[in-house]
């Protein structure tokens, strides 16, 4: 899926985009020099991040639309999930993504197996392909029934908890 292809999914749905991530770490090349930052001790401050990304999610906002995402995780984080929790969920909270996590490090996983993908007004499911390291294969339209999708949302976000209440008293 082209680049322009995928960034219209996030300008043209109707209600609510939603991401289900299951991988301790992505590899993604934008954020390489950022990554290696944060390895190297630097934080900033997630109340002055204004990007592209932050700028659209406060507009979906306050056009009614929700975007929001279950990550899975297994303790200890990987250095990549306490970048991605310090750099980048805690300034897309505050910019209204709706954001939870999933921990199952001494419990069963209710979604074992599933894989990552995005579902747009759970009416559109696009898979997303990553290698086992977290560099990204590619992106697919999914063309059978939503509907186990649909069902894997509910579970995720019913057996999660926020992002907010995850993080209080983590070190990241």
């Amino acid at each position: 899926m082209a680049r322009e292809e995928w960034a219209a999914r996030f300008e043209h749905f109707r209600r609510e985009a939603w991401r289900l991530e299951t991988l301790p770490r992505y590899l993604m090349p934008q954020e390489e020099k950022e990554f290696a930052g944060f390895r190297a001790g630097v934080r900033i401050d997630p109340e002055k991040v204004v990007n592209e990304y932050t700028d659209r999610l406060r507009r979906q906002v306050t056009e009614g639309r929700t975007q929001g995402r279950v990550h899975v995780v297994t303790r200890p984080l990987s250095d990549y999930l306490r970048f991605e929790f310090h750099h980048c969920y805690k300034a897309h909270a505050m910019a209204g993504e709706q954001i939870r996590i999933l921990d199952v490090t001494e419990r069963p996983n209710p979604l074992d197996g599933v894989r990552d993908f995005w579902m747009f007004d759970q009416s559109e499911v696009v898979l997303m392909n990553y290698h086992p390291d977290g560099r990204q294969i590619s992106r697919e339209v999914h063309n059978g029934d939503p509907e186990p999708f649909i069902e894997y949302q509910r579970i995720a976000v019913s057996e999660s908890i926020t992002f907010e209440e995850y993080v209080k008293g983590l070190d990241l």
